[in-house]
């Protein structure tokens, strides 16, 4: 039901821009090819039914919008190598799948980098993420990255037979995480024993033992039916789980201005969409959770402390690897936004 309500929404808000435009229609001239992994209930596919209503609306048809969810144009790899080949328009990765390109955009994973969501969206929305898009384009000219939203939520600690309140907890647990060096320094340093498992298989391995925990947001987890297994969660928010929205730089150009700027003022409110359904679909995530005899448990500052110095293990590995440049970057990218958010804070308290 709340899909539907979604979907109508959207449809009475952006569909009947079709009506407001003139009536004669012009046949497409463009066609924007949008993939993603998500399922048709996931947030990157609602905000992309958006852009699709948006664009193809606003351009009075001459761009056409087709959507492919649930990786049918492959994995993210895949898909990020189509649109750099100009056979795919657009396609949305986590970090990890933007590593396979960029391996250095892992930056924006290393764990306890972002306060929170505010500071982390003033991050993404500033000089920060204008150096990562021309970053990205040296190597790949024809890749261009759009904006950065959310898919997710936080990476927080989930477990089967005990709760996790500080890095002590976590010895000799066997928690999943994904095929990256940076997640298995991770945990490594925390005391537990990572363990690599695809998503498709990680609630056969709960069933069979082969883990006792993962690393994910609770929308994941609610929707994934962990809760059936997993009893614990703890809100340490170890990583953002950010969305790279990448179009193919060719197709942009492509377009007169009049075009562009439609297609980028899609994408502009996308990212907004997508964070705030993220933020409220968390809210409906708890309740289901906690309905089922879930516990949350938030660690206090000194065991938040204690995951943070645990976890510096993670960063080592990044800066051996990669070199200081891009963590200096985003630190001084989250300074800056922590400062601009106390002065506006401090203008609403006067």
């Amino acid at each position: 039901m709340k899909k539907h309500r979604i979907l109508v929404f959207l449809g009475i808000c952006f569909f009947s821009l079709c009506f407001i435009l003139p009536n004669a229609a012009l046949a497409a001239k463009w066609t924007m090819k949008i993939g993603h992994l998500g399922s048709v209930d996931d947030e990157d596919h609602v905000s992309s039914l958006f852009v699709k209503s948006y664009v193809e609306g606003n351009s009075q048809g001459q761009i056409a919008v087709e959507i492919y969810p649930a990786a049918q144009l492959g994995n993210f790899r895949q898909q990020l190598e189509s649109v750099a080949l100009g056979t795919q328009e657009v396609t949305i990765t986590t970090c990890g799948g933007a590593a396979n390109l960029w391996p250095e955009i892992q930056v924006t994973d290393i764990p306890y980098m972002f306060p929170n969501d505010r500071v982390t969206e003033y991050v993404f929305d500033g000089p920060f993420t204008e150096k990562l898009r021309q970053f990205c384009m040296k190597t790949y000219p024809t890749v261009r990255l759009l904006h950065v939203s959310n898919t997710g939520g936080w990476r927080c600690f989930v477990t089967k037979s005990k709760q996790i309140k500080s890095p002590k907890d976590l010895k000799g647990v066997r928690m999943r995480v994904i095929e990256s060096d940076l997640q298995v320094n991770l945990v490594r340093g925390l005391g537990g024993n990572p363990t690599v498992v695809p998503w498709g298989e990680l609630y056969a391995a709960f069933k069979t033992g082969v883990v006792e925990g993962t690393k994910n947001g609770i929308t994941d987890v609610i929707n994934a039916r962990f809760y059936e297994m997993l009893d614990y969660i703890t809100l340490d928010n170890h990583a953002y789980m950010a969305a790279f929205w990448w179009i193919n730089n060719d197709f942009l150009n492509s377009m007169p201005p009049d075009l562009q700027r439609i297609v980028l003022d899609a994408f502009y409110h996308l990212k907004g969409i997508t964070r705030n359904r993220v933020l409220a679909q968390g809210l409906d995530a708890f309740a289901v959770w906690k309905k089922n005899n879930g516990k949350v448990y938030v660690p206090t500052p000194e065991e938040k402390a204690e995951f943070v110095a645990g976890a510096e293990i993670a960063k080592k590995w990044y800066i051996d690897k990669y070199g200081r440049e891009w963590v200096d970057i985003l630190e001084a990218a989250v300074k800056d936004a922590e400062n601009k958010i106390k002065a506006e804070n401090a203008v609403v308290l006067k």
